[in-house]
């Protein structure tokens, strides 16, 4: 994979998504403990990336929403040694998740780095599966946008805003996505937009923008299925390099072996 020649070529960023992490490191979603999945993930992005320069933890962060899960993936992160930006997704309480972030910028909406800006949108719905951005986060969108002046901007929320081909999951998306691209399609900076929630691989373009979706660090879900289902691929990461010219490169890494057995005939987590 590519590196940054130079420090100053070009921005690494790593998405860490969807981790389901429990109060108890001894808990597991579908026979996988989603604590040492997240390990050996985060072990693989040290092995493979230098000089992180952003942490991009789009949702579902915890499967119990608890403060120790919350404080545990803060923990098993940090050998990564990059500052850290998590937003909330369903399995979430965004509540907890910003008292976890006391004194810390992790919730911050919008992080700008030399030619880019980095936007993070809510799109959990308390006690709902699905998405939506409520008018504030419109707003926020709208006026994070308006001020980018000449940044590349990149764009992460938890809830894919296109269909999937999986219906269960398309069930279960951004209820206002043409909202969301309405305000999006008024600016031509924006490059790319990340995704977590669906715990599979999406790299497409919309109007000239990257739409990206990423693994789960632990369980993954079959492409282009009916109803609930597991698909075999092991836990993995996406790195992206932003360029000073709005260039992104990016890709998908795995685990190449996962010592535990899944339960591939859940019908739910």
């Amino acid at each position: 994979m590519p590196a940054c020649e130079y420090k100053s070529d070009c921005h690494t960023l790593v998405q860490i998504t969807d981790s389901h992490l429990f109060a108890s490191p001894d808990e597991s979603l579908l026979g996988l403990p989603t604590g040492e999945s997240l390990k050996a993930v985060v072990e693989l992005v040290r092995a493979e990336q230098q000089n992180v320069d952003l942490i991009l933890a789009t949702g579902d962060v915890s499967q119990d929403a608890s403060v120790a899960a919350y404080r545990r993936f803060v923990e098993l992160t940090g050998p990564i040694g990059a500052p850290m930006r998590w937003l909330p997704g369903n399995h979430d309480d965004a509540r907890t998740q910003l008292a976890c972030s006391a004194g810390q910028d992790w919730m911050q909406a919008v992080t700008d780095l030399p030619g880019w800006r980095v936007l993070f949108l809510d799109s959990a719905v308390p006690g709902r599966v699905h998405g939506y951005l409520a008018p504030e986060q419109l707003d926020l969108l709208e006026q994070a946008l308006g001020s980018a002046g000449e940044r590349h901007v990149l764009v992460c929320l938890h809830h894919h805003p296109v269909p999937t081909g999986s219906t269960w999951l398309d069930a279960i998306g951004l209820r206002n996505a043409d909202e969301f691209f309405a305000v999006l399609d008024r600016f031509a900076g924006v490059r790319a937009v990340l995704w977590g929630h669906i715990h599979q691989e999406v790299d497409r373009v919309r109007k000239g923008v990257r739409l990206l979706a990423s693994p789960s660090t632990c369980i993954q879900f079959a492409p282009a299925s009916s109803d609930f289902a597991l698909d075999t691929q092991l836990p993995g990461y996406r790195w992206l390099r932003l360029y000073p010219d709005g260039r992104i490169e990016t890709a998908v890494s795995r685990l190449q072996q996962l010592d535990y057995t899944i339960d591939y005939s859940g019908s739910g987590y």
